[in-house]
């Protein structure tokens, strides 16, 4: 049973390529249950099956809500690698907003940059022949379905890998993909936590079933630890 009054558990969890953003099984796709098993722990939002990078999983029911309400408005930064060298015109147009089917975007903050140094997406991107790519950090606020993507393409530039880097203070920092690590609430987070008026219900969609068997030494340890779930062997 999830007690919102003790100290919430934050977990950074460096979401795989292909990946569920959910615990239970779904037409035989890969979901978080192979890479964290802690009960009572809920994604803050989700990241998309194709995108990879930070997501934020809590067993807060009220911390969850704050993280996800669109009115706490936390900075959510992206990578995002192009089809063809972006212009910047089309940047231009990505910060003033951008009109989907559901809205116009609000200003974005954005840049292009070089190439980050990340690991090798498995299976690698379909990169069409002598045609070039190039790279963007994008922060934005909002949390439109498969936004990003739907704002690249509107400028004529599709998205060819989605990485998210941050959300608010949190960061990937130098967690490889599938590995996750405890994180502290800090700041304007842990402010408006503290003064929450009532509890909020997790999102029970989703429900680990699989126990948590790290000792509460290394839970408790003052410098984080990286972890990585060790996959059961497939019977046959």
């Amino acid at each position: 049973m999830i007690n919102d009054n003790l100290k919430p558990r934050i977990i950074l969890f460096n979401k795989p390529f292909q990946v569920l953003c959910q615990f239970s099984e779904h037409e035989g796709k890969e979901t978080l249950a192979a890479h964290i098993a802690i009960p009572d722990i809920y994604p803050a939002g989700r990241l998309d099956f194709d995108s990879e990078g930070l997501l934020i999983l809590t067993d807060n029911g009220q911390l969850q809500s704050l993280i996800t309400h669109p009115d706490h408005k936390l900075d959510k930064t992206y990578w995002a690698q192009l089809e063809g060298d972006i212009s910047e015109q089309a940047i231009d147009a990505l910060r003033s907003g951008v009109n989907l089917n559901d809205g116009t975007t609000l200003p974005a903050t954005v840049s292009k940059i070089s190439a980050p140094v990340v690991w090798e997406r498995h299976p690698p991107i379909r990169q069409r022949a002598n045609k070039p790519t190039s790279w963007i950090e994008l922060t934005i606020r909002e949390g439109k379905n498969r936004q990003v993507r739907r704002m690249t393409a509107a400028v004529g530039h599709p998205t060819l890998r989605l990485i998210r880097k941050s959300i608010g203070a949190w960061t990937l920092s130098e967690l490889a993909p599938g590995e996750w690590t405890d994180a502290p609430l800090t700041g304007e987070l842990a402010a408006k936590l503290a003064s929450a008026p009532k509890k909020a219900k997790h999102k029970k969609t989703h429900v680990a079933n699989t126990k948590y068997h790290k000792s509460n030494k290394e839970r408790n340890a003052g410098k984080p630890q990286r972890h990585k779930q060790k996959k059961n062997p497939k019977t046959k």
